[in-house]
């Protein structure tokens, strides 16, 4: 199993210098969370962006990197705003791999909770999924094109 790490609210951090919530260049968060697990599980930094600036390169360069990695279980934390962009953009190279996107609404660094639990069922999620690309967010789980973000309720639900 390989965890991509794309950025997002989940691994934000209050920057004191700035006044402002900051995406740092680390897998800080997700270290502290699988520490704990007896599996050891790979981690790679991909871009550490907001998912509100992710561009279409940045897409391409995560479907390249899925797609020529080994690991068939990819978990890819990602910012909530765009994820299911992301998910959608993955899901035409058919990869032959079970690819799960999570994040966390509030960032680990301020409450761990809920990025400790998505993270947590993405990869129970994962290990139990067939081939296909799938969002896993606050106890919803499914194909990517079935889970939507409501906006309005700032929670995740099926379509």
């Amino acid at each position: 199993m390989l965890i991509l790490n794309t950025g997002g609210t989940f691994n934000k951090r209050y920057d004191p210098k700035s006044g402002e919530l900051i995406v740092p260049t680390d897998n800080t968060a997700i270290d502290s969370i699988i520490s704990v697990f007896s599996n050891p599980i790979a981690i790679e930094g991909l871009l550490y962006k907001d998912s509100l600036e992710m561009t279409h390169d940045d897409r391409e360069l995560l479907a390249k990197t899925i797609s020529q990695s080994d690991e068939k279980l990819i978990i890819v934390i990602h910012g909530t705003d765009t994820m299911d962009l992301s998910a959608q953009h993955i899901s035409k190279y058919a990869l032959d791999k079970v690819i799960v996107f999570t994040g966390a609404m509030i960032p680990f660094n301020i409450d761990t909770i809920e990025a400790t639990a998505n993270l947590s069922m993405a990869i129970g999620y994962a290990r139990n999924a067939s081939i296909g690309v799938y969002i896993v967010m606050q106890g919803v789980c499914g194909f990517y094109d079935k889970i939507i973000k409501n906006r309005e309720l700032g929670k995740f639900e099926y379509v």
